[in-house]
């Protein structure tokens, strides 16, 4: 792949606006990276890490990944990959998964098991004295979240792109929130990212696909909904919501 293909110059434009936009990282941070051994947080460490050897700031990377306790894990081949390039990362074992699809939580598995691996999320941020927690959420994440939200939780709200937790304790950031998932996918490909098989059950059928399906069409119909949307959440008017 040439050093500045296609996909390598959007993603360095809009991580940079975002970064520069919610000032997500400042010298001397230490940021615990959040891998899914999806496209998502392998863009996210790829470009992080890169971004080092042209910025005049330093920042420390540590990287976790949260194994939900599911058979055909890949939390060992995934420490692997990033091992033979460098990267050390910390293979959490849970067993979240499990007890997020149990007879005790049958409603909404997604919702417990991501609640239960952010809290673990911050307490490892704690225990490596990180200040700063990087996710790989993107633009179509984030406008997936605001209609789930709508849907199913009877509310206006979706992820930030920079959110402090515990007094300003940590920061939670999201520097791909203005990059779309189809960048992503190419700059991965490109780069020969792993392909991990996600081993939970509901990865496909969850309220999350049923969303993003339903955007799909609408995106297929209009090239302008997609921007139009994510433009909207910034534009709110207030006083012609109900109250």
């Amino acid at each position: 792949m040439p050093k500045y293909s296609y996909a390598y110059k959007v993603l360095k434009r809009n991580i940079g606006k975002a970064l520069h936009r919610y000032d997500m990282i400042s010298d001397g941070d230490r940021i615990l990276v959040g891998l899914s051994g999806g496209k998502d947080s392998f863009t996210l460490m790829w470009m992080l890490n890169e971004r080092l050897k042209r910025i005049p700031i330093n920042y420390e990377l540590s990287a976790v990944y949260i194994d939900p306790g599911f058979e055909e894990g890949f939390g060992e081949p995934l420490a692997e990959y990033w091992n033979r390039t460098g990267h050390e990362i910390k293979i959490e074992h849970t067993d979240y998964g499990i007890l997020a699809h149990s007879t005790q939580n049958r409603e909404n598995p997604c919702f417990l098991c991501s609640r239960l691996r952010r809290k673990r999320l911050f307490e490892i941020a704690d225990e490596l004295g990180c200040n700063k927690i990087a996710l790989g959420h993107n633009k179509d994440d984030i406008i997936e979240t605001l209609f789930m939200n709508i849907c199913y939780a009877g509310e206006i709200s979706t992820m930030m792109p920079a959110q402090s937790f515990f007094q300003e304790r940590f920061t939670l950031i999201r520097p791909l929130a203005f990059v779309d998932e189809d960048v992503i996918r190419r700059f991965a490909k490109e780069k020969s990212c792993p392909d991990f098989i996600n081993p939970c059950p509901t990865a496909k059928v969850s309220k999350r696909q049923e969303i993003k399906r339903l955007l799909q069409q609408l995106y297929t119909s209009n090239k302008k909904v997609k921007g139009n949307i994510f433009r909207a959440m910034s534009h709110v008017k207030t006083d012609y919501l109900l109250k």
